[in-house]
């Protein structure tokens, strides 16, 4: 971000913290590390599509994957259900998507998840509601909440509402925005229940998920709202990584003006191949095929690595706590064949 449009989000950023009321504590949930200490997650994002798109193929990798590492909880970055979300508790896309497609048992962990735009074109709080827990015990969907894993502590953050366009220039789509109207309060309010959970936190790592891209080389690109209004309250919090979907695609890209490092993990179904939009973002690995996200974590350091859907190991990176980095498999741009 240039200077000057990094001035102007700070002062955005402090404008809706300034006007919003009193911050409320965001709902947070307690999920164990190992008993040494460590914790080991997958990610995937942009999966809903009743196995179709080689969902089913990701699905199976993830369940060996996830056995291997001995797995505590999954992660979605959001747009569960395509394409319209879910027309209600009842949907049978629900089970059709992801109970009757993530079966393997060592898939058979908390689903902690965020919603994408895709979601919010449908019954947003259908996928809120407890009902759906009463179905499968395994789906935790909120808007914005923190899981704290002992070492690491997880924002979750709505970040659909933050996107101007989906607002004033939705074209044929319908946004449910129950509960979220109007933005300009909502995403106050928002920023400032971050901003104080952050702070609180003395976590070791500190990871925000977010279904949409805030920097990106694919099809979306960069998220100017995002840049402008969370990402100053990231960086003011010593967040350590931003890992989202959106893109369908698997990325890292490092920053230029903070410790902050981005993951994209939206492999999950549909990819968007031969998608590839170069800017100046900091890119260190891009790969354009369906596939998903392991995260391995203790007090020393942070180890990502991306696989394809066959299950290789496409793209490793290792963040120490003291911030030495180091990277397996070549950087750069890979294209599925």
């Amino acid at each position: 971000m240039a200077k000057g449009s990094a001035a102007a989000g700070v002062l955005a950023v402090a404008a809706l913290l300034l006007c919003s009321p009193a911050a409320a504590e965001l709902t947070r949930l307690e999920h164990p590390a190992k008993n040494d200490g460590s914790l080991s997650l997958l990610v995937v994002g942009d999966w809903g599509r009743k196995g179709t798109y080689n969902q089913s193929r990701v699905a199976e990798q993830m369940g060996k994957v996830g056995e291997q590492l001995d797995i505590d909880f999954i992660v979605s970055t959001g747009d569960n259900f395509y394409e319209n979300g879910l027309t209600g508790t009842d949907d049978q896309a629900f089970e059709q998507s992801f109970t009757d497609i993530y079966t393997a048992k060592s898939l058979q962990k908390p689903w902690y998840l965020v919603l994408g735009n895709h979601d919010y074109r449908g019954d947003a709080l259908a996928q809120l509601s407890p009902v759906l827990q009463k179905i499968d015990s395994r789906f935790i969907c909120m808007r914005s909440f923190i899981v704290n894993a002992e070492i690491v502590d997880f924002f979750f953050v709505d970040t659909t509402p933050f996107q101007r366009k989906y607002w004033t220039h939705p074209k044929d789509d319908h946004y449910d925005w129950r509960g979220v109207a109007p933005r300009e309060k909502y995403l106050a309010n928002l920023l400032k229940d971050l901003d104080e959970a952050m702070k609180k936190s003395t976590a070791t790592w500190k990871i925000a998920v977010g279904h949409h891209t805030m920097r990106s080389v694919s099809d979306h690109g960069d998220t100017e709202e995002l840049l402008q209004l969370l990402l100053p309250v990231l960086q003011a919090n010593g967040v350590n990584f931003y890992i989202n979907g959106h893109d369908h695609c698997l990325e890292h890209i490092s920053s230029k003006d903070s410790p902050i490092q981005y993951f994209t993990s939206g492999g999950g179904s549909k990819a968007w191949r031969g998608v590839f939009q170069p800017n100046d973002d900091n890119l260190e690995f891009f790969y354009d095929g369906q596939g998903f996200m392991s995260l391995q974590l203790d007090h020393n350091q942070a180890e990502f690595t991306f696989y394809d859907v066959n299950g290789n190991v496409l793209y490793q990176y290792t963040r120490s706590s003291l911030r030495e980095t180091s990277h397996l498999q070549p950087s750069g741009y890979l294209t599925e064949e």
